[in-house]
């Protein structure tokens, strides 16, 4: 994967280490074949309903195989399907026996957002029309939410990295 590094080694809570968004802003990226497991989460128009129980079965999947990736590689995507469902990628090392294993490959152009997750739909916006000023179309969103809301409290910071998928 030639991905940025995602965290720094700044970690004053313990659990989400001070993401790295200085290297993520208004990049282009490629991913070869990165691995990853899928769980699904339902909404209520588009507001998540249970992420926390997926989250945490996601991760002891991935810590179960001994395939989770070292804390800088960390990265857990997540793309609305519709309304009422959205999927959850997983960064693992390996694939996992049981698992959705799933990969990605492909260029991407990034953009980093700080804010309330209401904004989500903003943020969706501007990645697109982001990617519509290098003469690209976004064919997929994924946005990756750094740090647990806890996390993003202490650090005064909600960073969001927007990821479009181009042609």
């Amino acid at each position: 994967m030639t991905t940025p590094e995602t965290y720094t080694d700044v970690n004053e809570t313990g659990c989400c280490a001070v993401p790295n968004v200085s290297a993520w802003q208004d990049k282009e990226i490629t991913m070869t074949e990165q691995r990853f497991i899928r769980m699904h989460t339902r909404s209520f128009f588009y507001m998540p309903l249970n992420m926390s129980s997926v989250m945490t079965k996601i991760q002891k999947t991935a810590e179960d195989a001994g395939a989770t990736m070292p804390p800088k590689e960390a990265m857990i995507l997540s793309r609305e399907l519709s309304p009422w469902k959205a999927e959850q990628l997983y960064a693992v090392s390996k694939p996992i026996d049981g698992a959705d294993n799933v990969t990605l490959s492909g260029t991407f152009l990034t953009k980093v957002f700080d804010g309330p997750f209401k904004d989500a739909g903003k943020w969706y916006t501007a990645l697109t029309e982001f990617a519509k000023t290098k003469d690209k179309k976004a064919e997929k969103v994924y946005m990756f939410y750094t740090t647990c809301p806890k996390c993003a409290k202490h650090y005064g910071h909600n960073y969001v990295i927007g990821l479009a998928q181009v042609a």
